[in-house]
């Protein structure tokens, strides 16, 4: 397929489908009559003696001067160079990557009023893997991301950095590099270009496309758990969800029953005097299905932002520019700070199956390892899932709660959505390293039942891991099964559908 740049619909699978090269995207002609007819209405305001807030007058507190047509190119090109003022690490190249697509996707909608030859820079950007280096720190997410989108936009004036490879070059010269000549932004981009909210936007699509596999992974680690602690299926029926039909619920404990399908040790002990297992083993449903719901509710707001113009002013026609707020973060920063939430609730419930496992319960040794005393066994990986999910929880202050005033004041209420996002990516980074570990405690386990044998997906599972990680037998330095483990959640090797 190809997508079409302001006009068709961009979704998750889309947008990275383009970010990875699998999806080809382009300008059609309908987008192309858009952007210009848009650029056209600005042109004839700029030339007018009417005041058009960010057209033909200042930002922010300056927004009453008003900036006559000679100096208008220069007010554009200052914009960029005074609000680039980003710190810390740059973020990844690919969340960079994300920014431009975005930011292309919402300018070609013909709102913006910037000029075709610039969008088509961004775009020759794209192409030639020309990602610009953007800092992490810096935005509070109310008049968009000023400064990540500054850094962003830098390049298309000769200023700023790219990325090349790992390494990070001078704009000037790979511009050079490539034949490009430096851009003169015109009037009104600026102000379309660093508008808007796609660092928060980037992030959340990154943290998505994570916490979807994460989310599966979990339901696999629990119910490895399970299996391991001889566990009861009968939480998971389906006419037990049916009586409180959360989406989520529903899902999980659907998957829940499709990992047990055929297991020949859940069946072993179906007649056992065990009345109830621990909630973190009975309630997975419940808890990973409130973290479903939470990645459903961002998805949709989402990708809701994926396909709306985040700037200001919108250009309506060649006598009219709405001032408002569409930049403003708030939509998504508050629903980033819950998905965090639910993120961190994935790494505690599975701490807490951690913890069972190595108490010595339903026929499994204390601390996983029938030689203790001098041996410990799976004891200390524990304090590192204790850790992370207190880390995790002390990441859960709900940045969309706080707000600063900026701009002498008429910018008295901003989001941060920007730290919402990131501090979601920190969480998740966390919790792949939680998962991994309950998989090992879980696969170690499951060693006490055989020769019972597990599900098909179960057994899958089980042999990747022994792929890269033996049984524990007695003691050995446990960093490098840990290692291993981690690599083989974030390379999304797990077999979770």
């Amino acid at each position: 397929m190809t997508f079409r740049y302001g006009i068709d619909r961009l979704d998750l699978d889309t947008v990275n489908g383009i970010a990875d090269g699998s999806i080809k995207a382009e300008l059609c002609q309908e987008a192309l009559d858009k952007i210009n007819a848009s650029r056209s209405n600005v042109e004839v305001m700029a030339a007018s003696d009417k005041a058009v807030y960010g057209i033909n007058t200042g930002f922010g507190p300056l927004c009453d001067t008003q900036i006559s047509p000679e100096e208008t190119n220069l007010l554009q090109k200052n914009l960029l160079i005074t609000h680039a003022v980003g710190v810390g690490e740059p973020i990844a190249k690919p969340i960079s990557k994300l920014m431009l697509i975005t930011k292309v996707h919402a300018l070609s909608q013909g709102f913006s009023g910037i000029r075709l030859e610039t969008v088509e820079r961004m775009l020759k950007f794209i192409e030639l893997d020309l990602i610009p280096v953007v800092p992490e720190q810096g935005s509070v997410g109310a008049s968009g991301d000023l400064a990540p989108l500054s850094h962003l936009f830098l390049p298309l004036l000769g200023e700023g950095e790219f990325w090349q490879g790992d390494k990070i070059v001078p704009a000037a010269e790979a511009l050079k590099e490539h034949g490009l000549e430096p851009m003169e932004l015109h009037a009104k981009e600026g102000l379309a270009l660093i508008n808007g909210t796609q660092f928060i936007l980037s992030h959340a699509i990154t943290a998505l496309t994570k916490m979807r596999y994460l989310l599966d992974l979990a339901d696999v680690a629990g119910a490895m758990s399970i299996e391991g602690m001889q566990g009861s299926q009968s939480p998971f029926r389906e006419e037990l969800h049916q009586i409180r039909a959360f989406a989520g619920n529903l899902e999980v404990a659907k998957r829940m029953r499709r990992l047990f399908k055929d297991s020949q040790n859940m069946a072993d002990h179906e007649e056992c005097d065990r009345v109830q297992d621990p909630y973190s083993l009975r309630c997975i449903p419940q808890v990973h299905g409130a973290s479903r719901n939470a990645y459903n509710h961002l998805k949709e707001l989402a990708e809701i932002e994926m396909n709306s113009v985040t700037d200001n002013p919108i250009v309506i026609s060649s006598e009219e520019a709405i001032s408002g707020g569409s930049f403003h973060g708030q939509p998504l920063a508050m629903v980033l700070d819950y998905a965090s939430i639910a993120a961190a609730e994935l790494g505690n419930i599975s701490d807490r199956r951690c913890y069972l496992l190595l108490e010595g319960l339903h026929g499994l040794p204390r601390l996983l390892t029938t030689s203790g005393g001098l041996n410990s066994g799976m004891m200390i990986p524990q304090y590192t899932t204790a850790a992370l999910v207190t880390e995790n929880k002390s990441l859960c202050f709900p940045p969309s709660a706080d707000s600063v005033p900026t701009s002498m004041g008429q910018e008295d209420h901003v989001s941060m959505g920007s730290i919402s996002g990131r501090k979601l990516n920190q969480i998740l980074g966390n919790l792949e390293k939680i998962f991994a570990i309950e998989l090992m405690y879980a696969a170690q386990a499951i060693e006490f039942r055989r020769p019972n044998t597990c599900s098909d997906l179960i057994e899958e599972n089980f042999a990747l891991i022994r792929s890269k990680v033996a049984k524990l037998e007695e003691d050995r330095l446990l960093k490098p099964d840990i290692d291993h483990m981690v690599a083989l959640v974030k390379s999304q090797a797990f077999t979770v559908n």
